[in-house]
């Protein structure tokens, strides 16, 4: 995978809400143990890894300050692509890019830009407080990405997806979530749970597989999306790059962290989906490119 060194970020997509405006990479912080080191963490991401951000803490929310001053200063500079939050912030760049033109296409609804949230430890959303062990995750209240960037050390270190291309994967799934806000699938799916809870958990599995899904078309078309001037945001995306992105999806199925955590797997459990559903939703949107194959729904 490789990025355009000449494009350029459009942090307007950002809201830096880390530290003191945050900047140069956002690495500098330690990462959340979540109750306890590895056991404790990954409990805690079973309930809302990469998901819908539904997790959280129901207390009121609201809006904290954001501070793009040192992001953009630093997105602007020459070295802009070394920095992890240049870097992401492109990714969300290119995501928004594409399903911008994508979503009246294959949906008929136009595309609303979500802002994704910079966070350090904690943050205020509209979907209620949140720390770091949620993982990255979407407040469909608010219509925000939320994200603190120390997550992709706990996929790399903690968790085992070391690629560079897990970044994107990431980002392109929670905005899979936008796109199941705006054209009323999360809210349908919502409706569903009240009318059959025994059911609850399939119903967020499929939500959760279709957000891969998304990814994966994402995935497919990234090297033609552009920026505001017209330069790629990609020069290339590899067949190693999607196997890191199906190498993250593995890492992070239910079953997979079920045993990480020392637990019998327990399928009544899962609200993601295991391992080889996420790789093969993911692998069903990268084939076709198409995000009407991601019919989870549809589908036993």
């Amino acid at each position: 995978m490789e990025l355009n060194e000449r494009a350029d970020v459009d942090t307007s997509q950002i809201e830096d809400r880390r530290g003191g405006g945050g900047g140069g990479g956002g690495m500098g912080i330690p990462l959340p143990t979540s109750g306890g080191g590895i056991v404790g963490l990954i409990v805690t991401l079973l309930a809302v890894l990469v998901g819908g951000g539904f997790g959280v803490n129901a207390m009121t929310g609201g809006d904290e300050p954001a501070d793009n001053g040192a992001i953009e200063q630093s997105c602007d500079a020459a070295d802009k692509l070394k920095q992890l939050d240049c870097r992401n912030a492109l990714y969300v760049n290119s995501i928004q890019s594409w399903w911008e033109k994508r979503l009246p296409q294959s949906f008929g609804e136009q595309y609303s830009e979500a802002p994704t949230v910079f966070f350090d430890q904690a943050v205020q959303t509209g979907c209620g407080a949140a720390d770091s062990g949620v993982g990255p995750f979407y407040c469909p209240a608010d219509h925000k990405v939320y994200i603190d960037l120390t997550f992709y050390q706990v996929l790399a270190d903690q968790l085992g997806a070391s690629g560079e291309f897990a970044q994107p994967y990431v980002l392109a799934h929670e905005y899979g979530h936008h796109v199941q806000s705006l054209i009323g699938t999360e809210a349908t799916m919502r409706r569903q749970q009240e009318r059959d809870p025994g059911d609850a958990n399939a119903l967020s599995v499929k939500l959760e597989l279709q957000a891969d899904c998304y990814a994966g078309a994402w995935a497919k078309n990234a090297t033609q999306t552009a920026d505001a001037d017209g330069d790629p945001i990609f020069t290339s995306i590899t067949d190693q790059d999607i196997k890191e992105g199906l190498d993250t999806a593995a890492a992070i199925g239910d079953d997979t962290l079920q045993k990480k955590s020392g637990q019998d797997v327990n399928p009544d459990g899962f609200t993601h989906g295991t391992s080889a559903q996420r790789q093969q939703w993911f692998r069903t949107g990268y084939d076709s490119g198409d995000p009407k194959s991601c019919d989870t729904f549809g589908t036993s």
